[in-house]
């Protein structure tokens, strides 16, 4: 026993001392200009003969494939000068090696790679991985399903039999791709905190050995959007609505990642600051949401006489934002900037989970408004 420990304690101690060698490195030949984003690659999950995961009356590759291409156009349209690689455009089989390379030859500078998942009907909401070690049973089983693509390759995933995801692996190559992973990280919380702005269950920012993750040599995170198996999440991601707003939040986290890399000040108009108290499945955060002269739709499912902490169970994970108004403590999800139709349509949704007197509210600068005023104004 005696001997193992000292083992351990050699290799890890190695394995640090990679890291800290490798991030000297780094820190005395960094280059004094900021990096820039010049390429992204945008993979869709699956595809051809691989469908992936199944809702009622949808597949995982139709769904990753039509976010996809809206984030790719969501990114071209604003930063023409931004070159968009997709690793598929249509409904055919890559393989899962092939799609890594594609990043790597374009020398991409971002890889985003879209999919959803699969589990019980009671699971729920987005979750972004980087590469890393598994931390629960259920992250390392997401994992092994999005990597078991393999075996619908030619050679049956023979050419991965001797690809090493041992945890010392897994543990070296992040040392590898230290910077990188750091960036990744910063990537994945953007995009989840975005997710959460939408009205969407934050799953957080979780690490797992994809295998796709482990080949490129850039930033890189896995996307999972959401679980087809869920009834109400399947109708909201197979809805071209839902898979709308999904790419657009993913465009406003990648936009807020590349302003943020490459030093742009984004100065913005704000007459209200609204503090919204956020709860992930891991952790906890205040989050502050800065809003203009745009009209903010939400759904209002609870009303109180007495304060209800955001974290109570009754809010069933959901990320809740609480008002007061004629000396009540009201709580609202979603947040829908001029779609009011979209908020609606969330109510629905929330009914159907069992906010049965959801309903609809607006608010303008931080202050709640009449609400045919703010269809109104959102219709401007």
């Amino acid at each position: 026993m005696e001997k193992i420990l000292r083992y351990n304690y050699r290799r890890h101690f190695l394995l640090l001392s990679v890291l800290f060698i490798s991030l000297d490195f780094v820190a005395q030949n960094a280059s004094a200009e900021r990096p820039t984003i010049k390429t992204v690659v945008i993979d869709a999950g699956h595809g051809g003969k691989d469908p992936g995961c199944h809702g009622a009356a949808s597949n995982e590759k139709t769904v990753c494939l039509s976010i996809a291409l809206k984030l790719g156009h969501y990114i071209k349209d604003k930063y023409p000068g931004i070159k968009v690689v997709f690793t598929r455009d249509k409904d055919v089989f890559v393989e899962l090696d092939e799609r890594a390379n594609i990043a790597n030859r374009a020398k991409a500078d971002l890889f985003i790679c879209i999919h959803a998942n699969s589990a019980s009907p009671a699971a729920y909401g987005s979750e972004t991985y980087v590469l890393g070690l598994h931390r629960t049973e259920s992250q390392q089983k997401v994992a092994e399903r999005e990597n078991s693509t393999i075996f619908l390759e030619d050679d049956n995933g023979a050419k991965y039999k001797d690809f090493d995801m041992s945890p010392d692996a897994l543990i070296a190559r992040q040392l590898q791709l230290s910077v990188f992973l750091d960036q990744s990280i910063n990537f994945a919380d953007k995009l989840q905190k975005e997710f959460k702005r939408l009205g969407r269950y934050d799953r957080g920012v979780k690490q797992a050995g994809f295998l796709v993750l482990y080949k490129t040599t850039m930033p890189s995170v896995l996307i999972e959007t959401g679980f087809l198996t869920n009834p109400s999440e399947e109708k909201f991601l197979a809805d071209t609505t839902g898979q709308r707003k999904m790419a657009q939040s993913m465009f406003s986290a990648f936009e807020s990642y590349k302003n943020e890399l490459e030093g742009i000040d984004v100065k913005t108009t704000n007459s209200s600051v609204i503090t919204e108290t956020s709860v992930t499945a891991e952790n906890q955060e205040n989050t502050s949401y800065e809003f203009d002269n745009n009209v903010i739709f939400r759904v209002q499912i609870e009303t109180s006489e007495k304060k209800i902490a955001t974290t109570a169970e009754k809010f069933k994970g959901l990320s809740v934002l609480e008002y007061t108004q004629d000396n009540l403590y009201k709580y609202t999800v979603g947040s829908f900037t001029n779609d009011f139709k979209g908020a609606n349509t969330y109510k629905t949704e929330l009914r159907e989970l069992g906010f049965q007197h959801a309903f609809v509210v607006a608010f303008q600068n931080g202050q709640r408004i009449n609400l045919e005023k703010a269809i109104k104004l959102a219709e401007k």
